[in-house]
């Protein structure tokens, strides 16, 4: 059985992912969160509207009624969680490749499940698979007017005009932007809500088939929006995600502009308007050492959490601050959004732009230096993956003294996958590599015992 990774639970639909594992995961859901009422949107795989028919069917059959939101980026449908109050799911395996699904649940109000909850809800699912996704004799099924419905709503309602709202009646007139919505579910209210906001816009990979779905396009491969903004000298790309809860910027230039910059940028704006919640923002530890830098040169806080978006999410809320977010692309601005919303900070970022008269790319100069980077990964026998980590404690410890403060070191086992993930930065991309290498080698010996 599947088990709920740091962003919900994902497989290769309908071989790990099945329809009857998923109707188990509905029922089980139900059960768990509660709520006689629930959303479920989908981006736009082929496998979508299967396993939404599953999940809903799972609910329904507790009875649940459900709403349909049929393709939606995942923002929205926590957007719709937290404006109904009520729980959500999202079919999407955000950046992965198309054959891969996924189900990711938000709590009523829009936030995604803590810890305990998923892991009740892995109980009961386990519970339920070992019956055979049977009713428990001892609690009759709903029955006639008992059992759930599932409806459906217009697409987008009121979701693309929250997201316009979010800059306060400014507009992005005279704006020249290519939008990469990844053939994935931004794909029409992307180009909505831009086009409200007076942006000329120019559109790629915005034609779903069910199987293009972040193939060689999207955030994960910008190369081609770079190309599209140099060439039509448009002030910035915009590059979403499948599910569009992450983006990346491109600058007028065709450089890419990743998420530690446009948190940098949009740290230093809300400081400037004395709207930085305590002059703090949240990041994971992934984020550059040169973002650091930035923002202790503008006497802005920076507090670190674990890698995922829920743990800045929880950041966030415990310290009451404002902004926060990953490298990838995942940006929260709690007081606009309950998670990472990629058009939401798209808009945020390009208002900065207008509003400062200055390009996105001398924007993100002057935000911050990135220090070369280096990531490897070493595959490992997942249940070892801890102890690996903790082995190579020594060796972490003498490459860091080595590098001093103009550099750092992390290294942690994956939470999605066998790995030991390896991250050094460095004041050159030589000095980086071989440190990594060096670690790398370290960690494959480890291993290999």
């Amino acid at each position: 059985m599947l088990e709920f990774g740091t962003d919900g639970v994902r497989g290769v639909a309908n071989v790990e992912l099945t329809p009857e594992l998923v109707l188990a995961l509905g029922r089980s859901a139900a059960r768990v969160l509660g709520g006689g009422r629930w959303g479920v949107g989908r981006d736009t795989r082929r496998s979508g509207s299967l396993l939404e028919a599953a999940f809903a069917a799972g609910l329904a059959s507790e009875g649940v009624d459900v709403v349909s939101l049929g393709v939606a980026p995942t923002p929205e449908v926590a957007w719709w969680s937290a404006l109904e109050g009520a729980p959500a799911a999202m079919v999407s395996a955000s950046h992965n490749p198309f054959p891969d699904n996924g189900i990711k649940l938000f709590s009523a109000g829009g936030r995604k499940l803590a810890d305990e909850a998923e892991e009740r809800l892995e109980a009961e699912l386990r519970r339920l698979t070992r019956r055979g996704n049977g009713h428990d004799p001892l609690t009759p099924p709903p029955v006639g007017a008992a059992v759930g419905t599932v409806t459906s709503r217009p697409p987008h309602q009121g979701y693309g005009a929250a997201v316009a709202a979010s800059i306060e009646g400014r507009r992005l007139d005279g704006l020249r932007v290519v939008l990469d919505c990844a053939n994935g579910a931004a794909s029409v209210v992307a180009p909505e809500v831009f086009r409200a906001l007076g942006a000329e816009v120019e559109l790629l990979h915005c034609m779903p088939d069910g199987t293009n779905i972040n193939h060689e396009c999207g955030s994960t491969h910008p190369a081609a929006l770079q190309v599209a903004v140099h060439r039509a000298g448009a002030d910035a790309g915009v590059a979403f995600d499948g599910d569009a809860d992450r983006v990346l910027l491109v600058d007028g230039t065709g450089r890419l502009v990743d998420g530690d910059h446009i948190i940098a940028i949009c740290a230093i704006d809300l400081e400037s308007r004395g709207r930085l919640a305590d002059s703090t923002v949240v990041v994971t530890v992934m984020t550059n050492l040169g973002f650091r830098q930035g923002m202790a040169d503008r006497g802005i806080h920076v507090v670190d959490t674990r890698v995922g978006d829920r743990y800045v999410l929880e950041a966030l809320e415990a310290g009451g601050f404002s902004l926060g977010g990953e490298q990838s692309g995942h940006v929260i601005f709690r007081e606009l959004a309950t998670t990472g919303d990629g058009l939401l900070t798209a808009v945020q970022a390009l208002d900065v732009v207008i509003r400062s008269g200055r390009p996105l790319g001398m924007l993100a100069d002057e935000a911050m230096t990135r220090l070369p980077q280096v990531l490897r990964n070493v595959r490992v026998d997942g249940s070892a993956a801890d102890q690996i980590v903790a082995g190579l404690a020594g060796e972490i410890a003498e490459v860091e003294a080595e590098l001093g403060r103009n550099g750092r070191v992390l290294v942690r086992p994956s939470g999605t996958e066998p790995l030991v993930r390896v991250m050094v930065e460095a004041p050159t991309e030589t000095a980086a590599d071989a440190a990594a290498s060096r670690l790398v080698a370290a960690a494959e010996a480890l291993s290999s015992r």
